[in-house]
């Protein structure tokens, strides 16, 4: 698991103030624009980057420091990472309508969930839509890597925006709209075919009396 804490030569137990300084501080030391694009320089400076988004934020701080601590005592895995569930409870919804995500992930010790970025390998989330995209849309993505194998999967859910007068259930299937068929319409279809087959039989019993008789 990549160590946040030491990207930005700080430690365990430093506040947010000594957080941002040290960031400051390297993120102009390690600029791309000041290294004429050397890949050190560009690496350093979106480690810098990622660690300072993780440990500037209280919730994802907290997240990590939590997995950060779990991946000091236990052996990480050598098999492949893997999602075993993302979903969410709807995925057309109106603005400001509360949504829940859960999700499951194996062999992964970084999990991230954009837009919210670190969480744990399962879990679940409340939270609202109130800005979705000019096409109506708002994408969450699930990252689940395994550090060890450097290998990452992704998934994804595209929630779409419904309009005030649009009221769309999308786990309810529609009922169909062919009618019953009563009893009394049922005896009728029977009569209805008993009276075909006889006409029918007495059509063939002529037909073969003429030429029986031709």
């Amino acid at each position: 698991m990549k160590d946040y804490y030491y990207f930005l030569g700080i430690e365990r137990e430093d506040g947010i103030e000594e957080i941002r300084k040290a960031y400051r501080k390297l993120s102009l030391k390690y600029h791309p624009d000041k290294s004429e694009s050397d890949p050190f320089f560009e690496k350093r400076f979106r480690e810098i980057r990622e660690a300072y988004e993780v440990l500037s934020d209280e919730d994802q701080k907290r997240t990590y420091d939590h997995l950060l601590s779990l991946d000091c005592t236990s052996t990480k895995s050598n098999l492949p990472p893997k999602i075993k569930s993302f979903h969410a409870n709807k995925i057309r919804v109106k603005k400001g309508e509360e949504i829940i995500i859960t999700w499951q992930t194996q062999n992964a010790d970084v999990v991230k969930i954009h837009p919210f970025g670190l969480e744990k390998a399962f879990g679940e989330r409340k939270f609202k839509v109130t800005n979705f995209g000019e096409d109506r849309k708002f994408q969450l993505i699930i990252n689940a890597s395994n550090t060890l194998l450097n290998q990452t999967v992704a998934h994804g859910i595209t929630i779409i925006e419904l309009s005030e007068h649009e009221e769309i259930n999308p786990h309810v299937t529609p009922p169909s709209s062919t009618p019953e068929t009563t009893l009394e319409e049922k005896e009728i279809s029977l009569l209805t075919k008993c009276i075909i087959i006889v006409i029918s039989l007495l059509i063939l019993g002529l037909l073969y009396w003429i030429l029986y008789h031709s």
